[in-house]
């Protein structure tokens, strides 16, 4: 945990935010894998660790958003708890460590809400994600499961991403951790792949490392020679001369803080000549990327720039045709690159997606576009010191897309699809950094970078 102070600061920020009524932030409970008893790794809601660093189940916090009351709700360990777990603080002891006053039994939560709602006043909650605080919200508030996420708190939500999007030091100190261990991860694969060898090995090393050094990995791991598919989870292939290898892949560390890189590596130890003219394309793209980020600059400019560069690279290869800026406005780039360029990330990798993405990472200024591949984009407004984004540019041949368009005559303006028959079976290419803005423009988190060119990719693979 951090002081608490830090907590109390960021409470009382909240509450000045919302301004009325009660703020209810409920904890995350166990999850059963298979069943009730063997539950899968327990993690804490990011908004409640952001409020209180509270990382146990079945815990509550209230905040009087009018008298400046806060409440943790919880139960103490019974003698059953403590002969299978050990000693376990209390809701006291809880309480206490973040700073709160008061602390009551997790039961007191329903007498508690059902007298304010009877009072009329106003409780805000979010949007509820894991099925048991849908259940629960459901039995204190009586608002029917369906209709719970139209029900919370906007000005809640808003208020939160406020304060969470703009990262403090001791939190970027924290990502700056989870960079160092997802470093690791990949380097370690990085010198361990070779022919013959399984993706799932290459997997099972990667998210060994994650939970030896920190939480968790940060989300699954992303490893397949089918780069084609953005979030191929099959580790089924063994490794194979001539083909490439991305890997999506991060961490959390001890405190729940992420990383998030992405390599792509040629499975053999060496890229194709094809393949380094895709490669370098995208590595350009990429730093780019990284170039134009910095505060007063919407990153939705900074991906249509990346876009439009990713486009002139394919025109020069032939395979994309006409004006690289109108090609772009029509969206043809999305065949080849059809997501965002990143997203902010934070205590989730994907930072506040359950809060809705159009809360984070767009605003009354910038709305999100209905273009195919643009509608992708998480994270298209304004740029700010202390934001904490991914820039992952990639090219990507996925020949069902590839037939689907050329059989609708999409774009057919500014795509030779007799050229890119050449590259049906290329697969595709990642390259992904985290990167904080900072008040002059950005820097790399992590204190080194991942082999980034097509030449130090080779360079760290011979050395395996």
């Amino acid at each position: 945990m951090f002081s608490k102070e830090i907590y109390s600061r960021r409470r009382t920020s909240l509450i000045r935010k919302v301004g009325n009524g009660v703020i209810l932030l409920l904890g995350n409970s166990e999850a059963p894998c298979n069943y009730q008893s063997n539950t899968y790794k327990f993690r804490q809601d990011s908004s409640f660790l952001y409020f209180t660093g509270l990382a146990s189940p079945d815990l509550a916090l209230v905040m009087d958003a009018e008298s400046g009351e806060q409440i943790l709700f919880g139960n103490n360990a019974d003698i059953d708890d403590i002969i299978w777990m050990g000693p376990q603080p209390t809701i006291n002891d809880f309480a206490q460590s973040c700073g709160i006053e008061k602390a009551l039994p997790f039961a007191d939560l329903e007498i508690y809400v059902k007298a304010i709602l009877s009072q009329g006043r106003r409780l805000h909650f979010l949007p509820p994600y894991r099925n048991h605080n849908k259940i629960l919200l459901n039995a204190l508030t009586s608002i029917p499961i369906p209709a719970l996420k139209e029900n919370s708190s906007l000005e809640l939500v808003k208020a939160v991403v406020d304060l969470r999007l703009v990262k403090e030091e001791c939190e970027i100190a924290e990502i700056e951790k989870a960079c160092e261990i997802g470093y690791a991860m990949h380097y370690t694969v990085m010198k361990m792949a070779k022919p013959g060898v399984t993706e799932q090995t290459l997997y099972g090393i990667m998210e060994g490392i994650a939970h030896s050094q920190g939480a968790m990995t940060s989300f699954p791991t992303i490893l397949s020679q089918n780069g084609e598919t953005l979030h191929n989870h099959s580790h089924h292939q063994v490794l194979t001369e001539g083909r490439m290898m991305v890997i999506d892949a991060g961490a959390e560390n001890e405190m729940n803080y992420c990383s998030d890189f992405t390599r792509t590596l040629p499975s053999g130890g060496r890229f194709t000549e094809q393949q380094k003219d895709i490669y370098r394309i995208v590595s350009t793209a990429n730093n780019m990327g990284q170039s134009l980020s910095r505060p007063g600059v919407s990153y939705k400019d900074v991906h249509l720039n990346v876009c439009r560069l990713i486009t002139r690279g394919l025109m020069n290869l032939g395979i994309m045709k006409g004006d690289a800026d109108e090609a772009v406005a029509n969206g043809a780039h999305a065949l080849f690159m059809p997501h965002g360029l990143g997203h902010n990330m934070g205590l989730d990798v994907h930072d506040m997606e359950d809060l809705g993405e159009d809360y984070v990472g767009y605003d009354n200024q910038y709305t999100r576009s209905q273009q195919f591949g643009l509608s992708s984009l998480r994270m298209g407004k304004m740029l700010r010191a202390g934001n904490v984004v991914t820039v992952e540019p990639g090219i990507y041949f996925i020949p069902a897309l590839i037939d689907k368009w050329k059989a609708e005559k999409t774009n057919c303006d500014f795509i030779n699809f007799a050229e890119l028959e050449k590259y049906r079976d290329f697969g595709g290419i990642r390259l992904e950094d985290d990167i904080l803005i900072t008040p002059s423009g950005c820097r790399r988190l992590g204190s080194k970078r991942l082999p980034i060119t097509p030449e130090d990719v080779e360079e760290a693979m011979r050395e395996n």
